[in-house]
Protein backbone atom coordinates (compact mmCIF):
# COMPACT_ATOMS: atom_id res chain seq x y z
CA UNK A 1 0.00 0.00 0.00
CA UNK A 2 1.81 3.17 -0.97
CA UNK A 3 1.14 6.28 0.61
CA UNK A 4 3.62 8.72 -1.57
CA UNK A 5 5.06 8.73 2.15
CA UNK A 6 8.72 8.45 2.96
CA UNK A 7 8.51 5.48 5.70
CA UNK A 8 10.48 6.73 8.78
CA UNK A 9 11.04 3.84 10.45
CA UNK A 10 11.66 0.02 10.29
CA UNK A 11 8.57 -1.61 11.73
CA UNK A 12 8.44 -4.27 14.15
CA UNK A 13 4.83 -6.81 14.62
CA UNK A 14 3.65 -9.13 16.97
CA UNK A 15 0.41 -10.49 17.83
CA UNK A 16 -0.76 -9.80 21.11
CA UNK A 17 -3.46 -10.68 23.88
CA UNK A 18 -4.74 -7.78 26.16
CA UNK A 19 -6.87 -8.02 29.46
CA UNK A 20 -10.75 -7.22 28.50
CA UNK A 21 -13.30 -6.76 31.16
CA UNK A 22 -12.89 -7.99 34.96
CA UNK A 23 -13.18 -11.96 34.13
CA UNK A 24 -9.43 -12.81 32.83
CA UNK A 25 -11.21 -12.67 28.97
CA UNK A 26 -8.49 -11.42 26.23
CA UNK A 27 -9.05 -9.75 23.19
CA UNK A 28 -6.11 -10.24 20.46
CA UNK A 29 -5.04 -7.22 18.26
CA UNK A 30 -2.18 -7.50 15.87
CA UNK A 31 0.46 -4.39 16.75
CA UNK A 32 2.69 -2.70 15.00
CA UNK A 33 5.41 -0.06 15.95
CA UNK A 34 8.65 1.72 14.58
CA UNK A 35 11.73 -0.56 15.38
CA UNK A 36 13.96 1.70 16.90
CA UNK A 37 13.68 2.74 20.53
CA UNK A 38 11.75 5.48 21.82
CA UNK A 39 8.23 6.72 22.64
CA UNK A 40 5.42 6.99 19.54
CA UNK A 41 1.95 8.36 19.96
CA UNK A 42 -0.21 5.40 19.65
CA UNK A 43 -3.14 4.52 17.16
CA UNK A 44 -6.19 2.27 17.79
CA UNK A 45 -7.26 0.86 14.06
CA UNK A 46 -10.62 0.00 13.94
CA UNK A 47 -11.07 -3.32 11.85
CA UNK A 48 -13.53 -3.88 8.61
CA UNK A 49 -16.24 -6.75 8.96
CA UNK A 50 -13.83 -9.04 7.80
CA UNK A 51 -11.53 -8.93 11.06
CA UNK A 52 -7.75 -8.21 11.12
CA UNK A 53 -6.75 -8.88 7.65
CA UNK A 54 -3.98 -8.24 5.53
CA UNK A 55 -5.59 -5.17 4.43
CA UNK A 56 -5.87 -4.03 8.28
CA UNK A 57 -2.34 -5.21 9.23
CA UNK A 58 -0.94 -3.32 5.98
CA UNK A 59 -2.62 -0.37 7.21
CA UNK A 60 -1.39 -1.15 10.72
CA UNK A 61 2.35 -1.44 9.32
CA UNK A 62 1.94 1.53 7.08
CA UNK A 63 1.33 3.80 10.21
CA UNK A 64 4.30 2.05 12.01
CA UNK A 65 6.46 3.42 9.49
CA UNK A 66 5.51 6.46 9.54
CA UNK A 67 6.00 6.87 13.41
CA UNK A 68 3.60 5.60 14.94
CA UNK A 69 2.32 2.46 17.65
CA UNK A 70 -0.76 0.97 15.85
CA UNK A 71 -3.02 -1.71 17.44
CA UNK A 72 -6.07 -3.45 15.75
CA UNK A 73 -8.18 -4.78 18.14
CA UNK A 74 -10.01 -8.16 17.12
CA UNK A 75 -13.21 -6.95 17.41
CA UNK A 76 -14.81 -10.52 16.74
CA UNK A 77 -12.93 -11.81 19.80
CA UNK A 78 -16.30 -12.78 21.37
CA UNK A 79 -18.00 -14.79 18.58
CA UNK A 80 -15.27 -15.49 15.95
CA UNK A 81 -11.28 -15.11 17.06
CA UNK A 82 -8.71 -13.86 14.64
CA UNK A 83 -11.25 -14.40 12.03
CA UNK A 84 -9.95 -13.37 8.80
CA UNK A 85 -13.38 -13.87 6.30
CA UNK A 86 -12.64 -13.61 2.67
CA UNK A 87 -13.73 -10.47 0.82
CA UNK A 88 -16.67 -11.76 -1.19
CA UNK A 89 -19.74 -11.97 -1.02
CA UNK A 90 -19.94 -14.74 1.86
CA UNK A 91 -16.85 -13.09 3.83
CA UNK A 92 -19.66 -9.84 3.68
CA UNK A 93 -22.59 -11.93 4.89
CA UNK A 94 -20.44 -13.64 7.64
CA UNK A 95 -19.42 -10.30 8.43
CA UNK A 96 -22.80 -8.74 8.67
CA UNK A 97 -23.63 -11.67 11.23
CA UNK A 98 -20.34 -11.01 13.42
CA UNK A 99 -21.47 -7.02 13.69
CA UNK A 100 -25.05 -7.64 14.83
CA UNK A 101 -23.76 -9.76 17.66
CA UNK A 102 -21.97 -6.66 18.97
CA UNK A 103 -22.99 -4.49 20.93
CA UNK A 104 -22.38 -1.01 22.03
CA UNK A 105 -21.17 -1.57 25.46
CA UNK A 106 -18.65 -4.33 24.67
CA UNK A 107 -16.85 -2.64 21.79
CA UNK A 108 -16.29 0.58 24.04
CA UNK A 109 -14.80 -1.33 26.53
CA UNK A 110 -12.68 -3.02 23.76
CA UNK A 111 -11.58 0.01 22.57
CA UNK A 112 -11.02 1.04 26.03
CA UNK A 113 -8.48 -1.81 26.61
CA UNK A 114 -6.49 -0.88 23.60
CA UNK A 115 -6.00 2.43 24.35
CA UNK A 116 -5.23 1.46 27.75
CA UNK A 117 -2.62 -0.95 26.15
CA UNK A 118 -1.13 1.78 23.83
CA UNK A 119 -0.58 4.09 27.00
CA UNK A 120 1.11 1.25 28.55
CA UNK A 121 3.65 0.71 25.89
CA UNK A 122 4.51 4.60 26.12
CA UNK A 123 2.43 6.65 24.05
CA UNK A 124 1.22 9.77 26.20
CA UNK A 125 -0.65 10.59 23.35
CA UNK A 126 -3.24 7.64 21.30
CA UNK A 127 -5.77 8.56 18.16
CA UNK A 128 -7.94 6.04 16.07
CA UNK A 129 -8.53 5.47 12.81
CA UNK A 130 -11.59 3.45 11.76
CA UNK A 131 -12.26 2.21 8.13
CA UNK A 132 -15.94 1.03 7.66
CA UNK A 133 -17.24 -0.32 10.30
CA UNK A 134 -14.13 0.12 12.03
CA UNK A 135 -14.67 4.00 11.07
CA UNK A 136 -18.37 3.40 12.92
CA UNK A 137 -16.35 2.54 16.07
CA UNK A 138 -13.89 4.80 15.63
CA UNK A 139 -17.11 7.86 15.96
CA UNK A 140 -18.81 5.82 18.64
CA UNK A 141 -15.18 6.16 20.82
CA UNK A 142 -14.30 9.51 20.06
CA UNK A 143 -17.77 10.25 22.38
CA UNK A 144 -16.47 8.39 24.99
CA UNK A 145 -12.74 8.74 25.64
CA UNK A 146 -10.39 11.05 25.48
CA UNK A 147 -8.81 10.98 22.30
CA UNK A 148 -6.30 13.21 20.20
CA UNK A 149 -7.82 12.80 16.87
CA UNK A 150 -9.95 10.37 14.99
CA UNK A 151 -9.82 9.79 11.36
CA UNK A 152 -13.02 7.46 10.14
CA UNK A 153 -12.90 6.04 6.74
CA UNK A 154 -16.59 5.70 5.29
CA UNK A 155 -18.06 4.91 8.55
CA UNK A 156 -21.48 4.17 7.59
CA UNK A 157 -24.98 3.45 10.10
CA UNK A 158 -24.11 6.24 12.14
CA UNK A 159 -27.06 8.14 11.74
CA UNK A 160 -29.82 5.25 12.42
CA UNK A 161 -29.95 2.16 14.31
CA UNK A 162 -29.99 -0.35 12.20
CA UNK A 163 -26.57 -2.23 13.92
CA UNK A 164 -26.43 -2.59 17.57
CA UNK A 165 -23.71 -0.23 17.87
CA UNK A 166 -25.55 2.38 17.09
CA UNK A 167 -28.14 1.47 20.01
CA UNK A 168 -30.16 2.88 21.69
CA UNK A 169 -29.45 6.19 20.17
CA UNK A 170 -28.11 6.52 16.65
CA UNK A 171 -24.39 7.04 17.25
CA UNK A 172 -24.30 10.66 15.68
CA UNK A 173 -26.05 11.75 18.23
CA UNK A 174 -23.26 11.61 21.15
CA UNK A 175 -20.97 14.09 19.38
CA UNK A 176 -21.50 16.79 21.71
CA UNK A 177 -19.39 14.51 23.60
CA UNK A 178 -16.52 14.19 21.27
CA UNK A 179 -13.30 16.27 22.46
CA UNK A 180 -10.83 15.03 19.57
CA UNK A 181 -10.22 16.55 16.05
CA UNK A 182 -12.09 14.51 13.78
CA UNK A 183 -11.05 13.76 9.98
CA UNK A 184 -13.78 11.78 7.72
CA UNK A 185 -12.88 10.52 4.56
CA UNK A 186 -15.42 9.25 1.98
CA UNK A 187 -16.55 8.94 -1.31
CA UNK A 188 -18.42 11.16 -2.87
CA UNK A 189 -20.63 7.83 -4.38
CA UNK A 190 -20.44 5.84 -1.37
CA UNK A 191 -23.95 4.33 -1.19
CA UNK A 192 -23.64 3.99 2.71
CA UNK A 193 -23.17 7.63 2.87
CA UNK A 194 -24.65 9.45 0.76
CA UNK A 195 -25.01 13.06 0.46
CA UNK A 196 -27.86 13.89 3.08
CA UNK A 197 -26.15 11.60 5.51
CA UNK A 198 -22.98 13.43 4.73
CA UNK A 199 -24.42 16.63 5.45
CA UNK A 200 -26.20 15.41 8.84
CA UNK A 201 -22.39 14.26 10.26
CA UNK A 202 -21.36 17.91 8.78
CA UNK A 203 -24.24 19.63 11.10
CA UNK A 204 -23.70 17.76 14.23
CA UNK A 205 -20.21 17.97 14.18
CA UNK A 206 -20.69 21.91 13.82
CA UNK A 207 -23.16 22.21 16.08
CA UNK A 208 -21.30 20.69 18.75
CA UNK A 209 -18.16 22.60 17.72
CA UNK A 210 -16.29 19.85 17.03
CA UNK A 211 -12.88 20.60 15.11
CA UNK A 212 -13.37 19.05 11.59
CA UNK A 213 -12.79 18.31 8.51
CA UNK A 214 -14.84 16.22 5.79
CA UNK A 215 -13.61 15.12 2.37
CA UNK A 216 -15.57 13.88 -0.02
CA UNK A 217 -13.71 12.09 -3.47
CA UNK A 218 -15.39 12.91 -6.41
CA UNK A 219 -15.75 9.29 -8.36
CA UNK A 220 -15.33 7.55 -5.70
CA UNK A 221 -17.75 4.38 -3.54
CA UNK A 222 -17.15 2.89 -0.25
CA UNK A 223 -13.91 1.76 0.75
CA UNK A 224 -11.40 3.30 -1.53
CA UNK A 225 -8.06 1.84 0.53
CA UNK A 226 -6.42 -1.17 -0.62
CA UNK A 227 -8.51 -1.02 -4.01
CA UNK A 228 -7.51 -0.79 -7.57
CA UNK A 229 -9.10 1.79 -9.80
CA UNK A 230 -7.34 4.97 -10.45
CA UNK A 231 -9.58 6.80 -8.58
CA UNK A 232 -9.36 4.52 -5.68
CA UNK A 233 -6.02 5.17 -5.91
CA UNK A 234 -5.97 9.11 -6.21
CA UNK A 235 -8.51 8.94 -3.26
CA UNK A 236 -5.93 6.67 -0.95
CA UNK A 237 -2.96 9.07 -1.92
CA UNK A 238 -4.42 12.11 -0.95
CA UNK A 239 -6.05 10.42 2.32
CA UNK A 240 -2.69 8.74 3.28
CA UNK A 241 -0.93 12.55 3.06
CA UNK A 242 -3.96 13.72 5.28
CA UNK A 243 -3.69 11.47 8.36
CA UNK A 244 -0.49 11.51 9.66
CA UNK A 245 -0.54 15.08 9.23
CA UNK A 246 -3.89 15.21 11.38
CA UNK A 247 -2.75 12.60 14.02
CA UNK A 248 -0.14 14.85 14.49
CA UNK A 249 -2.45 17.91 14.72
CA UNK A 250 -0.54 19.27 12.35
Amino acid sequence: MSTGLPIAHPVRTERVEIPVGGDGATMGGYLARPAVAGAFPGVVVGMELFGVDQHVRDVCDRLAGLGFVALAPDFHHRTAPWAELPRDDAGRTRGFELLHLMTRDQVLADVGAAIGHLRAQGSGQVGMVGLSMGGHIAYLAATAYDLDAVVVFYGGWLTTTEVPLSRPEPTLSRTSGITARVLFLVGEDDHIIPPEVRQEIRDALHEAGVPHELVAYPGVGHRFLGTDTAADRAAAADAWQRVPAFLNGR
